[in-house]
């Protein structure tokens, strides 16, 4: 079978080509393609796109962080908590992405050291990092940051759609992409995802390795706590509660294999915006919240199905 038949047919390729359909087609949906709804998609859609970095890397390495909502939660309530109590904007920041780190590593050693499966372990750290952001900060909202620093998570540059934090992220897509496809460490990921235990014989570490994404994990999160907090101008305990489902379902989406060693850094991207352009022409079209939840709970499944059957039919038609 022809090189460009087989990439034909990769997931990742039919969600990029998906993505550009469905853009095309959303131009007449009345109000989507003007400067501020763009930007709306754009800043809404960064907390998922920040957060699906480490965890690409994490689901190639065949594991995973359900924990980066309630990460980003405590992140953002930290935040909120030290300006009340009277802490400079810039020493806050540092501290919450130390927190952020803190909370990685943790879970990266139940699970290197102790041998705990991540998916438990970070379903019991989700909960757990949930309620410690409620001790933190209670009930209430802190809403009174500093003016330049909501102007940079909320503003646009000039007079164009693009947000001003769109351009960090994309330098920290760029250096993801070089570590993930054009590194030594991209390639042992793919490796431990593949098999462990051949990784380990091929002499990577796969202890550290791990150890070392959850703790990227942990700290990208609280940068996108930090984010979202300072994007709607409000840190409350339960900000980000149910990121973590949006995250992997763009994830798997993008063409991930939920059990590691295969997919790509793009197909992960356009799995997150098409996500969010979904979600952006379901709210000017009026669809409740509830129905985008199932919408996104319908695309999780459609995710680990879709590449599986992807596969096979590459198969059937190499092997004919």
């Amino acid at each position: 079978m022809p090189d460009s038949l087989t990439r034909a047919v990769r997931w990742d390729t039919v969600v990029g080509a998906l993505l550009l359909a469905l853009l095309l087609s959303f131009g007449c949906v009345d109000g989507f393609g003007n400067a501020l709804n763009l930007s709306f998609l754009l800043g809404n859609t960064l907390p998922i796109a920040l957060i699906a970095l480490p965890m690409t890397l994490l689901v190639v390495a065949g594991e995973i962080d359900l924990s980066v909502a309630s990460t980003a939660g405590l992140s953002g309530a930290v935040l909120g908590r030290l300006w009340n109590e009277g802490l400079a904007i810039e020493t806050i920041i540092p501290l919450c992405l130390l927190l952020g780190l803190a909370c990685g590593l943790l879970n990266g050693l139940l699970v290197t050291r102790l041998g705990l499966p991540s998916l438990a372990v970070t379903i019991g750290t989700l909960a757990a990092y949930r309620g410690i952001a409620q001790i933190v900060l209670g009930s209430d909202a802190v809403t009174d940051f500093p003016a330049r620093y909501l102007d940079f998570a909320s503003g646009r540059v000039g007079g164009s759609f693009l947000p001003q934090a769109f351009l960090p992220f994309l330098a920290l897509l760029a250096l993801a992409v070089v570590v993930l496809h054009a590194t030594p460490f991209g390639r042992s990921l793919f490796a431990v995802g593949a098999s462990e235990e051949a990784a380990r014989f091929a002499g990577i570490r796969v202890k550290r390795t791990k150890l070392a994404l959850f703790a990227c994990s942990g700290f990208m999160s609280a940068l996108t706590g930090v984010f979202w907090a300072l994007h709607y101008a409000s840190a409350r305990y339960d900000n980000a509660t149910g990121l973590e489902l949006s995250v992997v379902a763009a994830v798997l989406l993008g063409g991930i294999d939920f059990d590691g060693g295969r997919g790509t850094l793009g197909g992960a991207l356009a799995g997150v915006f098409l996500l969010g352009a979904l979600q952006n022409v379901m709210s000017l079209v009026n669809v409740s919240a509830q129905s985008q939840t199932v919408v996104t709970g319908v695309l999780l499944v459609v995710s680990v199905l879709g590449p599986r059957a992807a596969r096979q039919i590459g198969g059937v038609r190499r092997s004919v």
